[in-house]
């Protein structure tokens, strides 16, 4: 087994080094993570922030173990938990691309013997609309997981009992779905499910520290993972018996290897462009339902914007790992704990590392918009910030119109920028005015010499 010093540090420090966060949001982030922890009570946390396609930032924080302390380190590797779906997801796509299944193949080609196998796809394994029951709901180790089990076992006492549900008509998170996924990877490409990841993803990606944790011991130099009863101390969290975990959530590694791969994510490393899709587009119902899940990814499209993530849990420890392919940003952050820090920590950095880039005209757009707004008011208009197009607009009787329209209102009581972008070689900016209880909102544009070419105004909705 590797240690966890194993990783290459100065590899990790020589690919951060490529793109850096400003000084001022690194620290906006370390306080954001030492004051999740604090008020979760949670034991340590490790990150990794991708910008522009490169790792920018990594850190840790916490104590990986507190008897006797030892503090986390970037270095140190987590247990990922669900996170490993996506991987298992990924090599099923490449055994498609080799010809060797479909993701619409029956589960019955590969594992008979399950119930309705003749239906089930493997799509709907991978988008957990199969049916088959979750095996692991719980988010404790019960005492029938402390024993060990194998992917054959779990099948046959989750797997063979009736499904939840028809396939395809509703989404349910079944880990389930996952050990006959993983089944199928091995019967299919010979191999055990960690070799092919090792060999085909984890590897070919320099994710050097990735292991086994279900199969390997957990290294005396990792973290340990902590639970807390109520709102108590901190205390070491029962592992599952060796087995449990497999395809569902088998994997542990480093922040920064897990940020690799939302890198090779973005840059479509290692999966064909048809894959690719596929991996990260939502999969349906069948009465068109959606369900914002993909093949072992969540996903969501807010604004033109494609997140996908993902998070994970196993005794002790928990992850949430996001990815904006079109910003080319990632964040990933995995804890020792299970109180829920890693979504808290991530929502905290994704806030830092999304926010707009600063808008230096921002200022001086308010103030002439303000000011045309007050003079409309009063009939008038300043012609010399206007372009030829919005000058003809405002004819005699369209100021007219704007000025009985407007007058009644009174002064603005706020006034502020709601969104700007870019379109038509000008930039686009909507307004919010506000008078008590009653609001406007401000349409314009603006030419790149900084004079308006639209001031339209509608009624708030």
């Amino acid at each position: 087994m590797r240690t966890a010093f194993s990783f290459p540090i100065l590899a990790l420090a020589a690919a951060a080094a490529l793109a850096q966060l400003p000084a001022p949001t690194q620290t906006a982030i370390d306080q954001a993570a030492r004051k999740v922890l604090a008020s979760t009570g949670s034991t340590s946390a490790s990150i990794a922030v991708v910008k522009d396609g490169k790792i920018a930032y990594v850190q840790a924080y916490g104590d990986a173990r507190l008897d006797p302390k030892v503090p986390a380190r970037p270095d140190m590797r987590y247990k990922i938990g669900s996170n490993t779906k996506q991987f298992v997801a990924t090599a099923m796509l490449m055994l498609a691309e080799k010809g060797k299944l479909s993701l619409d193949d029956p589960v019955s080609r590969f594992i008979p013997g399950l119930t309705r196998g003749s239906e089930v796809t493997i799509r709907q394994l991978l988008s957990h609309t199969s049916g088959y029951q979750d095996y692991y709901p719980l988010d404790y180790v019960a005492p029938f997981m402390t024993r060990p089990t194998t992917m054959q076992a779990i099948l046959d006492t989750w797997a063979k009992k009736p499904l939840d549900f028809e396939p395809g008509t509703q989404w349910q998170y079944s880990n389930t779905n996952y050990a006959i996924a993983g089944l199928i990877v091995e019967r299919v490409s010979g191999k055990p499910l960690f070799e092919f990841l090792r060999t085909q993803i984890l590897e070919p990606l320099g994710m050097h520290s990735a292991i086994d944790s279900d199969h390997e011991t957990w290294s005396d130099t990792s973290p340990t993972g902590y639970l807390r009863y109520a709102v108590g101390p901190p205390r070491p969290a029962p592992p599952e018996g060796a087995g449990w975990l497999n395809a569902a959530g088998e994997l542990a590694m480093t922040a920064g290897d897990l940020a690799l791969w939302d890198i090779s994510l973005m840059n479509g490393t290692l999966l064909k462009a048809a894959s690719l899709r596929a991996l990260t587009t939502e999969v349906d119902l069948k009465n068109g339902g959606h369900t914002r899940y993909a093949l072992g990814l969540q996903v969501s499209n807010t604004n033109g914007r494609r997140r996908w993530s993902h998070g994970g849990g196993t005794s002790g420890f928990t992850s949430y790992n996001v990815t904006f392919p079109d910003d080319r940003i990632s964040i990933t952050v995995l804890t020792s704990s299970e109180a829920g820090a890693s979504h808290l920590i991530e929502g905290e950095i994704e806030k830092l590392v999304t926010a707009p880039a600063e808008d230096p005209q921002a200022a001086r757009a308010l103030d002439r918009v303000r000011q045309l707004f007050s003079g409309l008011q009063d009939g008038k208009t300043e012609r010399s910030w206007l372009t030829d197009d919005a000058n003809a607009y405002f004819t005699t009787e369209v100021i007219a119109d704007f000025a009985s329209s407007l007058k009644p209102f009174g002064t603005p009581t706020g006034f502020t920028q709601t969104s700007k972008s870019e379109r038509g070689g000008m930039t686009y900016r909507s307004f919010s005015i506000r008078f008590g209880e009653k609001s406007l909102t401000l349409s314009t544009f603006f030419t790149p010499e900084g004079k308006i070419a639209q001031y339209l105004l509608y009624p708030a909705e």
